[in-house]
């Protein structure tokens, strides 16, 4: 974190690469795009971006008033979605000679090209402005393959035919870039897989291309399923009543989660009050939640065990490979408020601009909520070292 005396010096000296200057919220766009552009560093200054916000472009004194709510507005940029990867930044009320501002600081990412609303946006000097196709490609020889997380490293082996591009070019690309950039589009899709990282520099398909756009995930990460099964009973026993095995990649292995949790919620009312009301044993918003948090969430390296969805008389139960990780702790794991963190960030993207995903840490939250709503009691988390189990128990 930048001391004052840093701080003074750059907002004195004036917009650059580096140095954005505005006086009100209200234009979030603008901030959006500042963030996005110093997490891309085209410049490569490999130094923080700073915003100030309550400072006029002449670089006066706003008067804005720095509360809490400013600064988790500001916060928010972080994970409402729109700037994806994730930035790393942090918020601060700083006052500077009198004036009091809000101070956010935007870390070079390891993982450009960083996109805002599906555009890469780029600092030169105090201009800001999209990327072109050069200084995309720029951006994205710079990204930092040794640091990156395993969904996006190569897959050895692997070549481009085992990429569906077809589903990558009418499904994948579309959501990920903005519609006017895409009508502008005249990038090789060699260069828009590359970028979008879907595959190494060298062509190789990785872990996230195959999980999103593989022909065959399974073929290459042999866990990448869902294994359903129902049984009649409270335990487990020799009578299945279904079972069945989810595979394939995100959207359509998602999409038959959606389908399955379905098909297999009761549907009933409460006429418990003076007005009947629809009352299902679970909600199904809950579950879909829980089970897309499963999946992409999951360990997926050196492991086959896929995700289980076992579903009982008087509960569901949901077992996910791989313990907690990153800042998640067994104890503060499925607990609202307290930080998240992503095992598989690129994929936490892609299930993000897929619609799958409505704000990154907010689908434990929701399910609860919906449980509460639905007259169900809270989801028991049980954490180990190899492996996440949700319990959620149907509503009276």
């Amino acid at each position: 974190m930048l001391s004052d005396a840093a701080l003074r010096e750059l907002l004195v000296s004036g917009e650059s690469d580096h140095v954005e200057r505005t006086a009100q919220l209200r234009d979030r766009s603008k901030i959006g795009e500042a963030i996005c552009a110093f997490a891309n560093d085209l410049a490569d200054r490999r130094q923080p971006g700073v915003i100030f916000v309550g400072v006029t472009d002449a670089g006066a004194c706003a008067g804005l008033e720095i509360d809490e709510r400013v600064l988790q507005t500001l916060m928010g940029f972080r994970t409402d979605g729109n700037i994806l990867p994730q930035p790393v930044m942090s918020v601060r009320r700083a006052v500077l000679d009198g004036c009091a501002m809000a101070v956010v600081e935007v870390a070079p990412s390891d993982s450009p090209p960083v996109k805002c609303d599906g555009r890469v946006c780029v600092r030169v000097g105090p201009r800001r402005g999209y990327a072109t196709p050069e200084e995309e490609r720029r951006l994205t020889e710079r990204r930092r393959w040794g640091a990156l997380s395993f969904d996006q490293q190569p897959v050895a082996g692997a070549e481009l035919g085992d990429l569906d591009l077809l589903r990558f070019q009418e499904e994948y690309l579309p959501a990920l870039i903005a519609p006017d950039v895409l009508a502008e589009n005249g990038r090789e899709i060699a260069d828009q897989l590359r970028a979008l990282g879907l595959t190494w520099r060298d062509g190789t398909p990785t872990v996230l291309g195959l999980l999103v756009c593989g022909r065959n995930p399974r073929a290459w990460l042999p866990g990448a399923y869902v294994q359903f099964v129902r049984y009649p009973g409270t335990e487990i026993g020799d009578l299945v009543q279904s079972h069945r095995e989810i595979g394939g990649p995100l959207v359509p292995l998602l999409r038959q989660l959606d389908e399955v949790i379905e098909a297999n919620v009761r549907h009933g009312a409460d006429l418990t009050g003076p007005v009947e009301r629809a009352r299902d044993d679970y909600p199904v918003l809950a579950l879909q939640e829980l089970v897309r948090n499963a999946v992409i969430h999951r360990n997926y390296e050196m492991t086959s065990a896929p995700v289980r969805l076992t579903w009982f008389a008087d509960r569901v139960e949901i077992l996910s490979p791989g313990g907690p990780y990153g800042a998640v702790t067994e104890a503060t794991l499925g607990q609202e408020g307290n930080l998240t963190d992503a095992r598989n960030p690129a994929l936490a993207v892609a299930a993000k601009a897929l619609g799958f995903v409505q704000r990154f840490g907010s689908g434990i939250p929701r399910a609860r909520r919906a449980l509460e709503r639905n007259g169900n009691p809270p989801p028991e988390f049980r954490a180990e070292a190899n492996f996440i189990h949700v319990t959620v128990r149907a509503a009276p």
